[in-house]
């Protein structure tokens, strides 16, 4: 076996551990990052995480495997937003998911122009000014419309269904919500042209949605409409205990509302949303472009209805009612 000169191996070793931070960082960058930003809490959104993880996995892409993610709540603290995104860009993700509201796909858009904004949203995001149409988002900017603005009619027509009687119906927004105001316009408009009344609440915290319920009994207001809303969707089970307890009928827009007790909802399903986003985010990994995604929309919404609820409550649900929902809790 040749022998090698003391010079000749140093100079071998210094090649090899240059050849290794290479190979070490090719290793590293083969695998791209998601940024998952929301608006809200992780624990009442596991669910809309393990959605997008699903439409991720249908185009190829399993976190741990081949995709990292890289997750950031603002924990209903909206101006932790612009920081976040800060942060994910510093970590050169490869795309960010931008849900809870329009406010976090509008602290990304302002962050970046180059890396690829995948939303989820209920807003238009041509009025909410993310994308130019739907048909051809914007050069960086695409994702999914939930359009709860569309179905506020619904829900009032189903509250004058299963309580004709009620000519005034409390509507509960979030004071710190940037659609508040706007939507509380909508839902009045809607519920003008069915004859009835809207009586305006606010809360940002817990304390505030118990003190709008305890209003509500003061007031004696006959139902209850609660906007969709990322905080208010962390605290369902309160929303569905107060209710409970001051015998207030309300209607929300997400299913999980009903499925924890709430009487009734209506609306498209937030985790079909996800999972179209995810699916989104991996042809996008893949290297299409997101002004080339058209602005998905949902073509379902759900009505389910709580008839355990609704016994609870002493309400007579009407047979056409009943007949009309997609699905029936007993």
């Amino acid at each position: 076996m040749p022998r090698i000169k003391r010079r000749e191996f140093m100079t071998l070793l210094a090649g090899a551990g240059a050849a290794w931070p290479l190979a070490a960082r090719a290793q590293q960058t083969a695998m791209p990052v998601v940024g998952f930003l929301h608006s809200a809490s992780p624990e009442s959104n596991a669910d809309l995480v393990a959605a997008f993880r699903q439409g991720l996995s249908e185009s190829g892409y399993v976190e741990g495997r081949n995709v990292a993610i890289e997750y950031r709540w603002a924990e209903n603290h909206y101006d932790r937003l612009p920081g976040l995104t800060a942060d994910l860009i510093a970590k050169r993700v490869a795309l960010i998911l931008a849900a809870g509201g329009t406010v976090t796909p509008l602290a990304a858009k302002a962050a970046t122009k180059t890396i690829p904004i995948v939303f989820v949203i209920g807003a238009d995001p041509v009025s909410a000014d993310l994308v130019g149409s739907l048909n051809r988002p914007a050069a960086n900017i695409t994702g999914v419309s939930l359009i709860t603005h569309l179905v506020i009619t619904k829900r009032v027509e189903l509250l004058r269904e299963l309580l004709p009687a009620a000519d005034v119906i409390g509507l509960l927004v979030n004071s710190n919500n940037p659609n508040a105001e706007i939507r509380s316009r909508d839902v009045q408009g809607a519920a003008r042209a069915l004859g009835r009344r809207i009586h305006v609440l606010y809360a940002s915290d817990e304390r505030e949605i118990d003190a709008a319920f305890a209003k509500l009994v003061e007031q004696r207001i006959g139902a209850l409409l609660v906007q969709s809303d990322p905080f208010f969707r962390t605290q369902r089970d309160q929303f569905v205990a107060l209710a409970a307890r001051h015998a207030v009928p309300t209607i929300y827009e997400q299913r999980e509302y009903a499925t924890a007790g709430g009487l009734m909802s209506y609306g498209a399903s937030q985790a079909d949303g996800y999972r179209q986003a995810g699916a989104y985010a991996g042809r996008i990994l893949k290297g299409e472009k997101p002004i080339d995604l058209p602005v998905m929309q949902p073509t379902k919404f759900e009505f389910v209805l709580n008839l355990k609820t609704a016994k609870a409550l002493g309400l007579d649900v009407p047979p056409t009612l009943l007949a009309t929902a997609d699905e029936v809790i007993e």
